[in-house]
């Protein structure tokens, strides 16, 4: 390969983007076909409900198991079944007649999207050193927000001319069409026999964490309680989990309440609102990739991980608070401008996986990233419900004023709980932290 660095981890990078990509387009194009969905088969509100909360119950609950079934199985092969797996769920949606197939197959979907993002967190720490890994998990995880403000058209253009059925045939062929893919192009760096010897030094010494599961050995890894109460005893992983939870809560009220916000509490009307929902996620993408950069950037100048990580986090999440201020003005634009602000920070502190690579044991980074998006991903089900029974006597104020107090404990989790940004070392039962970090 010559004497020449390759750049094998841009490629990877790129094929992260694109997996997220497809996660979020299997997870939204139900929201598009709904009204459909609801007219051909006779769903009424409360079925459509728990079919759109189907996903979230397994995701969530899978997250542990799935973080354990990375650390045995692999980044190579855990996407593989995962990705194949939601895909065929969402092929399988288009030949649904009733209430109850939809209801399996959104809980299978929940279920295969489990171990997707412990995944990605995992394969950015096996291929790029510390100084670049914020960027790495930007780009990757800035594929949430494009597929959510961008995608979406393209979904309604492919059902208006294939009708809802063949949406979600057409977008499980996509998906698994990517899963082959990634199992034929994607190996771990050890594996790969693209990467030459430069950058297997560079991102070696640069505190890539390779995956100590190869795919060959993968049998003789065994995990139990002791590893499971090991992520759960730090201080400074339940400092991540609790933001999480916060980072998450905002996005959750994105997803599911403010276009509702808009319409019914704010009374503006549905095709401007559909152009101004549309807003605070492309404010959230330039804040997630903003934030990767600025922190990568911080680490080359020779700032701890304590300032470079955790300072783009903190700010994120305190300027997420600033949503309460739409309590406060009538104007929509000043409304829509607090929105994107809060939701800019959202997207600015979401670069918070990276802990999970710099904070736990580095046999455990699967198992402690599914706790992590485990935690996180409670608000799916926890946050519409709250801010409905908040919201539910006509007045949104008191709801917005709850995310807005998440937000700050995630924050104040960052700032007294996560403390000095240093790797969870395990020595017989005990955890302590590694003072040479």
């Amino acid at each position: 390969m010559g004497n020449r660095m390759t750049k094998v981890r841009y490629g990877v990078v790129l094929m992260l983007f694109i997996t997220v990509i497809i996660n979020y387009m299997d997870r939204s194009n139900i929201s598009v076909a709904a009204p459909l969905i609801s007219k051909d088969l006779g769903l009424d509100p409360v079925q459509m409900g728990l079919i759109f909360s189907a996903f979230g119950w397994t995701y969530a609950a899978l997250q542990i198991p799935g973080g354990w079934i990375l650390d045995k199985l692999g980044n190579r092969k855990t996407h593989t079944i995962g990705i194949a797996g939601f895909s065929i769920a969402t092929l399988l949606q288009g030949f649904i007649h009733g209430f109850s197939g939809f209801i399996f197959l959104r809980i299978a979907l929940g279920a295969f999207e489990a171990p997707a993002f412990p995944t990605n967190s995992k394969v950015a720490a096996s291929w790029f050193p510390e100084k670049e890994r914020a960027r790495a998990i930007a780009i990757y995880t800035s594929g949430q927000f494009i597929g959510l403000a961008f995608l979406t058209p393209t979904l309604i253009f492919l059902q208006q001319w294939f009708g809802w059925r063949g949406l979600f045939i057409i977008t499980g062929v996509i998906g698994l069409s990517w899963a082959l893919l990634w199992y034929l192009f994607y190996r771990d760096p050890l594996q790969s026999k693209r990467v030459n010897k430069q950058e297997l030094d560079y991102i070696s010494k640069g505190g890539a964490v390779f995956d100590s599961v190869s795919e060959e050995k993968s049998k003789k890894s065994e995990f139990g309680l002791k590893d499971f109460a090991t992520v759960l005893k730090s201080k400074k992983l339940w400092g991540i989990y609790i933001g999480q939870f916060a980072v998450t809560s905002t996005l959750w009220f994105f997803l599911t309440w403010f276009p509702t916000y808009l319409v019914e509490y704010r009374g503006i009307d549905f095709e401007k609102s559909g152009f101004l929902a549309a807003l605070p996620f492309i404010a959230a993408f330039a804040g997630v990739l903003t934030s990767g950069f600025l922190s990568d950037f911080l680490v080359k100048r020779g700032f701890s991980d304590s300032v470079a990580r955790k300072v783009p986090v903190i700010t994120g999440l305190l300027l997420a608070t600033s949503i309460v201020g739409a309590n406060y003005v009538e104007n929509t634009n000043l409304v829509i401008m607090f929105m994107c602000i809060a939701f800019f920070g959202n997207g600015f502190a979401s670069i918070t996986w990276v802990f999970v690579s710099l904070l736990a044991p580095k046999r455990l980074i699967g198992m402690a990233g599914g706790v992590f998006n485990f935690i996180g991903n409670t608000s799916s089900i926890i946050i519409p419900i709250i801010i409905g029974f908040l919201a539910k006597g006509g007045n949104f104020a008191p709801a917005l004023t709850f995310i807005a107090c998440v937000t700050l404990l995630g924050a104040l989790s960052y700032i007294f709980l996560v403390g000095k940004v240093e790797r969870i070392q395990v020595i017989g039962e005990a955890i302590e932290s590694n003072k040479s970090a």
